[in-house]
């Protein structure tokens, strides 16, 4: 008897596993399965245990919450620990329109829920919608509309008629729906208007028998069911009674940056009539953002089990970590970090930093209310702070050696070289607290972009923003979170301009290494036009090349070259292998890199010695000896 392996599931390994078997009968001993008509029967049965051998694993991993691949899968083995994956988000924006109705002396308008503006973005309109109707007093007929907050989505309204014969679902048919919208009520007989509203729970704490609430899971093909109570866990439907439930479904992300609207609402007066007003504008005050995608497989995967573990309850980074992205779905990332781990210590605390999925900062509103919520979660004693985000830019400037027979043009090469490095700055080792720019990778992807590129010299620098506040003596810290390079000439630390009080001519950060090497002086100096350099402030702050950080002393600053008040700084990092420590946002600026096109003349054919590679097309691997950053 052969021995079988039961772990050979491939065709071709079951096929032979088949014939081992069937030499063992003396009836089939060196019988010719090749060439005879048996071979169709040993492969239609290898055929069968194949498909099945597939099948059945298939099964067992869609089982399991880590191995399985469909979305419906996921999504139930994930609501079995009681987890509810983030639904697409409207993008918000805000506008203002002011309406004039021709004989109206002082009416009620309301504008009515529903469509009220289409917006332009990415060459493509999209319906912006309000969820509850908006009253505004008219003076002389004339109604200003201020600060309208609208989504992006078709509004809809869906009915069902309670029949407690039945076992009643009540799905809601619609993809793509942003679940922070549905707005439910139940009205009873003898109720006016919609009836009562219901509240939406994520636990059944507290929760009576005379409850007013609902739950929502998402099903089948992205669409989501409403879960009402049983007379033991909150109030049980009674047959009759009808329930209402208003929603917005949306396109997520793609109705971001809309900044042009025009009206298409419909307005009323004190008695329910539609009105005509005259033909206006509508202002925009904050174009729209914040639209999301539903979560991702692998989000799901990864959040699910976290929040189970958890239990309602933050005293782990992880922990907070689930728990922030539950209470405020516009987070892209977060960082927790302890108070134990600040310097100085701040025993007690946790910090908390947050990358939006659109922009870099959480308005002051946001702030307040995650930190509302996460008291419900948070252990008594404990305080958390949420501060702005720290972003620590990656930049590189590389020098890339093609062969000039191969392409068409340099130009086209380096549109696809710099399309190539977008790609690789949004996968998952970028963007995001915890981020590594991998130095290897970087070279790998340049290389790989076409085969005329034959090699490329590329080196790395780290920038951090620092805000400066005008007219006024402050003093500012930057940590990089990682070891910088040290010459020993200086001109380690390089700036933008600016100009300081009491110098008229703009001004550049330098540094000088002290004797230790891990430390040095920061020096505020200005580049004259003869080429020499005049010391403003000898020193003006320190610099700690081991931690990363810098230091800027006492400084009044009057204006800056950048824009928005910023002086760019920029360090050249020990290690090309940068990481983004703590609650650092680690972000691989494509837009400020530098991209060099170099004709390989080797390569290309036009020398073989190497005597003018050398003379005109070398370059160096370290970094320029220039004062200012350019």
């Amino acid at each position: 008897m052969p021995f079988t392996k039961f772990t050979n599931l491939d065709f071709d390994q079951i096929k032979e596993s088949i014939k081992d078997y069937l030499r063992v009968n003396s009836d089939f001993t060196g019988f010719d399965f090749e060439g005879s008509n048996f071979s169709v029967l040993i492969d239609t049965l290898a055929y069968n245990t194949y498909i099945t051998a597939f099948n059945s694993n298939m099964v067992v991993n869609e089982s399991f919450l880590d191995s399985a691949t469909l979305r419906e899968n996921v999504v139930s083995l994930a609501r079995n620990i009681g987890y509810v994956p983030k639904s697409r988000s409207a993008a918000k924006a805000s506008v203002t329109f002011t309406t004039t109705v021709n004989g109206s002396l002082s009416p009620t308008l309301t504008l009515k829920k529903g469509l009220v503006c289409v917006g332009d973005a990415n060459d493509t309109s999209y319906t912006f919608s309000i969820l509850e109707d908006i009253q505004r007093q008219a003076n002389q007929g004339t109604a200003t509309f201020e600060n309208i907050e609208i989504f992006e989505g078709t509004f809809l309204t869906k009915q069902f008629l309670v029949d407690s014969s039945l076992d009643q679902k009540f799905i809601l048919n619609n993809s793509f729906i942003d679940t922070s919208t549905i707005k439910v009520y139940v009205k009873k007989e003898g109720d006016s208007g919609l009836g009562t509203e219901y509240e939406l729970i994520n636990n059944i704490n507290n929760i009576t028998v005379s409850s007013y609430v609902y739950l929502i899971q998402e099903i089948q093909d992205e669409k989501y069911e409403l879960l009402f109570g049983d007379g033991l866990i909150g109030r049980k439907l009674e047959t009759g009674e009808v329930v209402t439930v208003n929603y917005l479904v949306t396109d997520g992300k793609d109705g971001n940056n809309a900044n042009r609207f025009s009206f298409s609402g419909n307005i009323v007066d004190s008695n329910g009539n539609s009105v005509s007003p005259e033909p206006f504008s509508v202002t925009t005050n904050q174009s729209s953002q914040n639209g999301g995608d539903i979560e991702s497989v692998d989000s799901v995967k990864y959040f699910a089990p976290r929040i189970y573990s958890a239990q309602n309850r933050a005293v782990t980074g992880r922990d907070y970590e689930s728990i922030v992205k539950t209470i405020y779905p516009d987070t892209e990332s977060v960082s927790i970090v302890g108070g134990e781990e600040l310097d100085p210590p701040e025993f007690g605390t946790v910090q908390i930093s947050i990358k939006p999925k659109n922009g870099f900062l959480v308005s002051e509103f946001n702030k307040s209310k995650i930190l509302s919520k996460l008291k419900q979660y948070s252990i008594s004693g404990i305080n958390q702070k949420i501060v702005d985000l720290k972003i620590l830019y990656v930049e590189i400037e590389s020098f890339i050696y093609y062969n000039d027979s191969m392409i068409s043009t340099p130009e086209n090469l380096k549109s696809k070289v710099i399309n190539t490095l977008t790609s690789y700055s949004k996968s998952t080792d970028m963007n995001k607290f915890g981020g590594r720019m991998r130095y290897s990778q970087v070279l790998r992807t340049i290389d790989n972009t076409d085969t005329s590129i034959t090699s490329n010299i590329t080196r790395v620098t780290v920038r951090r923003n620092l805000f400066a506040l005008f007219n006024q003596f402050a003093q500012y810290e930057l940590c990089f979170g990682n070891q910088f390079h040290v010459s020993e000439d200086g001109k380690n630390i390089k700036s933008t301009g600016f100009r300081i009080s009491g110098e008229s001519d703009i001004v550049y950060l330098t540094d000088v290494p002290n004797e230790d090497k891990k430390t040095g002086i920061l020096s505020i100096v200005k580049d004259l036009s003869d080429g020499t350099i005049r010391v403003i402030s000898k020193s003006a702050g320190t610099v700690d090349y081991i931690k990363g950080e810098i230091n800027l002393g006492t400084i009044n600053i009057v204006s800056t070259v950048k824009p928005n008040n910023v002086i760019e700084i920029q360090a050249f990092p020990e290690s090309n292998d940068v990481v983004g420590l703590r609650d650092l946002y680690l972000n691989f600026d494509i837009a400020t890199s530098k991209i060099n096109m170099i004709k390989d003349v080797i390569s290309s054919g036009d020398e073989i010695s190497g005597t003018v590679f050398n003379r005109d097309f070398y370059t160096s691997s370290y970094s320029n000896g220039s004062l200012i950053r350019k």
